[in-house]
């Protein structure tokens, strides 16, 4: 519990407790600031709890993250066990996959370089 909720209630009991005196002695300012005081910790209050389910939902997403990656290792072995038997049964396939994926790459990387646009012969630098 966040020690803004518990301040939060504080401050709201304060302020109905002081709006109730208010109402009893018939004082509206006493009523309005007890009502002000209420509004002020039921949004401290608000705040808290605001911050506690941040607080329950970074825990969360950070105990799934470990999870997910103490399981990763098995997960790449898995695949790179399937990925062995797959090219043990087709080898012309996965041959015929693996230059395709290395021609493309070679495409993507080796691309021309841009070149500056042609000035024209008439065009001089005036200074």
């Amino acid at each position: 519990m966040d020690e803004d909720r518990i301040t939060g209630s504080v401050k709201e009991f304060a302020g109905k407790t002081e709006a109730g005196i208010g109402d009893v002695a018939g004082d509206a300012t006493t009523q309005a600031e007890g009502r002000a005081r209420e509004t002020a910790g039921t949004a401290q209050k608000l705040y808290g709890q605001a911050k506690d389910a941040a607080r329950r939902t970074t825990d969360a997403a950070t105990s799934y993250a470990k999870d997910l990656y103490g399981h990763s290792g098995d997960t790449f072995r898995d695949g790179s066990q399937a990925l062995a038997k797959k090219v043990q049964e087709k080898p012309l396939g996965s041959l015929v996959i693996a230059a395709a994926v290395g021609f493309g790459l070679a495409l993507f990387m080796t691309r021309p370089l841009r070149r500056p646009p042609r000035r024209s012969r008439y065009y001089r630098y005036y200074r």
